[in-house]
């Protein structure tokens, strides 16, 4: 089987490695308006070579677009028309948008929809890994809108990876990620903000810094030009989530203001409950 990579960043980087550990392709073709991108990707061996779009479309059986979101919606209906025998799939962060973009093509079911649940802060070619996806979730979106071979071909790509399948319309995909993805960084952006602000001392940042602060800002690494056409995307539940998290934050600032250290407990110990939750996912539960 041929493989077309469209993005050869961290996500579609990784797809490549893996899928090629796992002998499931035979070549990988690379798609990428950045030059730097295109030799780093052949010197790491991501892609086998590089090629027009077009040409690398004919050439395969199966299409990864990892671009972008804002990108994707754009892009994803060019690669469509290009595609009536090819199975197309994206790794986007949002879908309704992407979804939307190309409900009406002809050749709509060739497409899948899809978001493995995994990504780092880093980004670019040489932050491809070769066993990301191993015990991760992927989620397939409005999967009755594919063809059943499509779909079922790409869950099997996504099964031998090691990951196991969530189905779920985009619709509420979006409002879900907004909450357990993308408020994360927009928190630890914040944070890492908040922080440049008022500690003015560089040093002593890095001197005093301990883990647990390490892990809250890592999210602050992350590339902009991959979140904020995210945040545009999601948009609006982004803001609802934004705005009880901002809710929550204004509880625990009352508690400090009016030392009220019994509610601060409370609160405190309702937090904890998400440890139920993580433990279940640590075990396996999920898979």
């Amino acid at each position: 089987m041929k493989l077309t990579v469209i993005g050869i960043g961290l996500i579609g980087g990784s797809f490549s490695l893996a899928l090629q550990k796992k002998k499931l392709v035979s070549r990988v073709y690379g798609v990428d308006s950045n030059l730097t991108h295109q030799q780093r990707a052949l010197e790491l061996g991501l892609v086998h070579e590089i090629l027009p779009l077009k040409e690398a479309v004919a050439q395969s059986d199966i299409i990864l677009v990892a671009v972008p979101v804002d990108a994707t919606v754009k892009l994803l209906p060019e690669i469509l028309d290009l595609s009536d025998k090819q199975i197309v799939f994206d790794v986007g962060s949002t879908k309704a948008s992407v979804l939307e973009a190309v409900s009406s093509h002809k050749n709509r079911k060739r497409f899948v929809a899809t978001h493995p649940m995994w990504g780092t802060e880093h980004s670019g070619p040489d932050a491809a890994v070769q066993n990301a996806f191993h015990n991760k979730a992927v989620v397939i979106c409005d999967a009755e809108e594919s063809d059943t071979g499509a779909v079922n071909q790409i869950e099997y790509l996504y099964k031998k990876l090691g990951m196991h399948i969530v189905r779920m319309n985009g619709v509420d995909h979006d409002t879900h990620v907004a909450y357990v993805s993308h408020i994360s960084h927009i928190t630890s952006f914040a944070l890492a903000s908040t922080v440049l602000e008022k500690e003015r001392e560089e040093d002593t940042i890095f001197e005093l810094a301990s883990g647990g602060f390490e892990s809250t800002v890592r999210l602050a690494k992350s590339n902009a030009d991959m979140w904020i056409p995210i945040f545009q995307q999601n948009r609006e539940n982004v803001l609802d989530v934004l705005n009880e998290h901002i809710s929550q934050l204004r509880k625990f600032k009352s508690c400090l203001e009016k030392e009220n250290w019994t509610y601060l407990r409370e609160l405190i110990a309702e937090a904890n409950q998400i440890r139920k939750i993580l433990d279940r996912k640590g075990a396996g539960e999920f898979r």
